[in-house]
């Protein structure tokens, strides 16, 4: 199977490339594949001739999002559109990445897939107008929602955690009231291999690993894991404002994935696991 892939630089992106051998991938990127050019990315899947568009590419900078926002509706929301528009005129499975920043995120229990979306930033609701777009525009598609992510190469919050406990800071202070499901990339691409083996599925699927923890116990996990003597304390949002608020719940719920009897999704502490075997050095790493 041909696959074209947006953001393919991405740390997904990028993941996907190494994960979903035995398929076709091309991966594409900035500045040759600009998906707010609706020509320009139309002109793209014509000559590709994928069977199936992975869409990764998207501005997923939170807090940037808060200030340029006609640059994050143009790119989550309007470049989704032009490549869901473009698949549909090709006759091309799309395979779209979402969020849980679509959710309000105070609900007392996991999002599952058919929950209303009321999303509270500008990155969250720029990703739900690139749902709705490809919802109107593209019938074949596929809406993977992820959250959390990190995996190799980074950016991550397991990255930080890990340049942070260099020895230099006897305590580290983590926000221990956002909950959610850590999930690794390489978590992330095992699923959508089985959405694309599925080509009789359409509509929304959570991908996220199962289990919920806070970002403070996801910080002594990685430490654990990594062998790492680190001091972690736990703080509350309110002690490190930002220009973006977070979501105190983006847990989300596995529905779609039980009602197709499809393969969970990994427990996160056992993909963090491996993660970390896969992919952090012992130079990384250090000796604490």
């Amino acid at each position: 199977m041909r696959i074209l892939l947006t953001g393919g630089n991405g740390m997904l992106g990028r993941t996907l490339q190494q994960r979903l051998t035995g398929f076709d991938v091309v991966p594409t990127d900035l500045p040759a594949a600009d998906i707010t050019d609706a020509a320009g990315i139309d002109r793209l899947i014509a000559a590709e001739r994928p069977e199936a568009v992975i869409h990764c590419a998207a501005l997923t900078a939170v807090d940037a999002c808060e200030t340029a926002v006609e640059t994050a509706y143009r790119i989550n929301a309007a470049g989704s559109g032009n490549v869901a528009a473009a698949c549909h005129r090709h006759g091309v499975r799309l395979i779209a990445i979402s969020t849980d920043y679509v959710f309000r995120g105070d609900a007392r229990q996991p999002y599952h897939e058919f929950d209303r979306p009321d999303p509270q930033t500008i990155y969250g609701r720029s990703k739900y107008g690139g749902e709705q777009l490809i919802r109107r525009h593209c019938p074949n598609h596929v809406i993977a929602r992820v959250s959390w992510l990190y995996g190799p190469g980074g950016p991550s919050f397991v990255h930080t955690m890990l340049k942070l406990a260099d020895g230099s800071r006897p305590v580290l202070k983590v926000v221990a009231d956002q909950v959610g499901n850590p999930t690794s990339t390489l978590a992330a691409a095992d699923g959508l291999r089985q959405l694309l083996i599925r080509p009789e599925l359409v509509g929304t699927f959570h991908l996220t690993c199962e289990g919920e923890a806070s970002w403070y116990e996801f910080a002594r996990e990685i430490f654990a894991l990594a062998g790492i003597r680190q001091t972690v304390v736990p703080c509350s949002t309110q002690e490190y404002p930002l220009p973006a608020p977070r979501p105190a719940n983006s847990r989300l719920e596995k529905l779609m994935l039980r009602l197709h009897r499809m393969p969970p999704m990994p427990h996160w502490r056992d993909a963090l696991r491996d993660f970390l075997t896969r992919t952090i050095s012992p130079s990384v790493i250090g000796n604490q």
